[in-house]
């Protein structure tokens, strides 16, 4: 049975002095604890109990325990050098929890939040029976409630002395995050040092967000049983919270003083009503901006092409940064890969939370090869998937900023399904059953480009083009000279203009004089406008309807006009 008390953290005795186990100084433990026993000396990040980490995350004197009486007894009545029982004693003892999560409610910033809290010092805060049910327990509150579940996660692994009845809570907490997912209920899951076993892998692995604390290290083997198993020396940053998020594992490593403001900001974003939010009639409307929807006056199609190329126009970090009230950067594909040619997250825009996904260039030569040009591997369009996904659980409308030569090509590339993720990606982004606004910033190549520009609307900046191939391509293909790259853009008649008459756009957004490099923050100011006024007019909009108005605008792109929004043709 669970019940809830308030709770305040026990008086543990404690020497006045310790030793960093990062740099070995010699710390004052009330100065350790006042820096959330992060060491001033080298930042290391002192493991943590459960008690004084729900401290440091929830508005003070906010959390409620939620006390388990009928506490699970040894089901196998273990015994090696000492029984289960008397173990469990022992770590009673020596913690002062009843088991090793501790689980509660409290207040984050004002909003109410789920805790599962888990206590190392607990028998190393392995899971059993008893862990088992606590946390999944934690999620069926979540999801009686709706409230965010914030889990943070330290543990060995897998409780041994329960045998196979602790391998299957795997399982059971599975499936409670499982129905979290399905109801669009925010899950997040914080892993700090150690992060192990049958806990990585099940329930600290299936957050919604996963953030990991920086010199947490996660897996599921431990180093010693890996280099034990393959006689081989690992790189030294094996399982570190760094080398995770370089391999797309997780979303984030964060520094323990910015968890609560994250955590915070996470919950905002995800509130149920943040979607389309009620508009406030006191609010400062978004300035009215002309923006062309049935005709824009003509370039030269070799001119866009350069304007669009050029290195001074904002990039899709620039445009995260200017046109959106807050944005919570999430990285990896949660398979392999962080690609740097991919950029997303959860961003707020007039009131409204938005999942925010783009192609990323850069400024100069390092930023370019950095993101290696904006031309996405095969696991950045597995994010973008990713992203959408998680737009389409919380009901979140997707916005995209495209501006990419195309799909990186490279052997490694094609080994790793690159025709396979774009034809997915366009597929995924063409069945969502949330509304989908894109914007071509720059250049527009190929399916590269396509496989994030299909959507409900289509933005194009005033020098921006989408085309088939490359002018310089098409040029050595049919004139087989690279040289006629100005002729082949004529031909394709590459340019904003062409797209809206052709209705492949829905709207062509003005750049400032000179472009959008001239004034980055005039040009985000209009492009914000444009976005607000497209999802305003997608407010309400059905999911099917919006899947019938998508499935009906590409197959009649056709070659033949077409001037209005298809969702004009429906009812809505």
């Amino acid at each position: 049975m669970m019940h809830t008390t308030e709770s305040t953290a026990p008086a543990a005795g404690q020497a006045e002095w310790t030793k960093c186990p990062g740099c070995g100084s010699l710390l004052y433990r009330k100065r350790l604890d006042r820096n959330l026993s992060v060491c001033p000396e080298c930042e290391h990040h002192v493991r943590m109990g459960a008690r004084a980490r729900i401290d440091s995350l929830v508005d003070r004197d906010s959390f409620r325990e939620s006390v388990f009486d009928d506490v699970l007894p040894d089901p196998l009545e273990f015994v090696d050098s000492r029984s289960y029982s008397d173990r469990l004693v022992s770590a009673h003892r020596a913690s002062r929890e009843s088991e090793a999560v501790v689980v509660g409610t409290a207040l984050l910033g004002g909003r109410r939040v789920v805790l599962a809290v888990m206590e190392f010092s607990f028998m190393g805060g392995s899971m059993g029976l008893e862990v088992g049910r606590r946390v999944s327990e934690a999620a069926e509150l979540a999801l009686r409630s709706h409230d965010p579940l914030i889990v943070v996660c330290a543990s060995g692994g897998a409780r041994m002395q329960e045998g196979v009845f602790s391998l299957l809570q795997m399982a059971r907490t599975a499936v409670a995050f499982a129905r979290l997912r399905e109801a669009g209920v925010l899950s997040v899951c914080v892993l700090t040092d150690p992060t192990y076993g049958g806990v990585s892998a099940s329930f600290a692995s299936l957050g919604s967000v996963v953030i990991a604390e920086r010199g947490a290290h996660v897996g599921f083997a431990g180093p010693r049983v890996v280099r034990e198993t393959i006689h081989a020396a690992l790189p030294a940053d094996f399982q570190a919270a760094e080398s995770q998020l370089r391999h797309g594992l997780i979303d984030r490593v964060e520094d323990r003083a910015d968890l609560r403001s994250l955590l915070q900001r996470l919950a905002a974003l995800h509130s149920p009503r943040s979607a389309f939010p009620t508009v406030d009639p006191d609010s400062e409307p978004e300035p009215d901006i002309a923006v062309a929807t049935g005709s824009s006056a003509p370039r030269d199609p070799w001119e866009v092409v350069q304007a669009a190329r050029c290195v001074d126009r904002p990039t899709a970090s620039d445009y995260l940064r200017l046109v959106f009230d807050d944005v919570v950067e999430l990285h990896g594909d949660r398979a392999s890969a962080d690609d740097p040619a991919v950029i997303g997250g959860v961003a707020s825009i007039g009131g409204r939370s938005v999942v925010v996904i783009g192609t990323q260039k850069g400024h100069t030569v390092k930023e370019l090869v950095a993101h290696n040009f904006g031309m996405a591997h095969p696991e950045g369009y597995r994010k973008a998937m990713r992203l959408m996904a998680h737009a389409e659980s919380f009901g979140l409308p997707v916005v995209t900023f495209v501006d990419t030569p195309g799909a990186h090509p490279g052997p490694e590339a094609e080994e790793h399904g690159q025709s396979t993720a774009i034809a997915e990606t366009i597929l995924r982004s063409s069945r969502l059953r949330v509304p989908v606004v894109a914007v071509i910033t720059g250049e527009g190549g190929s399916g590269g480009a396509l496989a994030l520009s299909t959507s409900d609307r289509l933005l194009v900046l005033e020098n921006a083009f989408l085309s088939v191939i490359s002018p310089e391509g098409c040029a050595a293909i049919l004139w087989r000279s690279a040289a006629s790259a100005p002729d082949a853009a004529r031909a394709l008649r590459l340019g904003a203009g062409h797209l809206l008459e052709s209705g492949v756009a829905t709207s062509v957004v003005p750049e400032p004089s000179g472009g959008a490099g001239a004034d980055p923050a005039a040009c985000a100011r209009t492009l914000r406008a444009a976005v607000v006024r497209e999802l305003d007019e997608l407010r309400g909009v059905s999911p099917a309807d919006l899947l019938a108005s998508r499935e009906e605008r590409f197959r009649r792109l056709d070659g033949s006009v077409l001037t209005a929004p298809l969702l004009d043709d429906l009812a809505v």
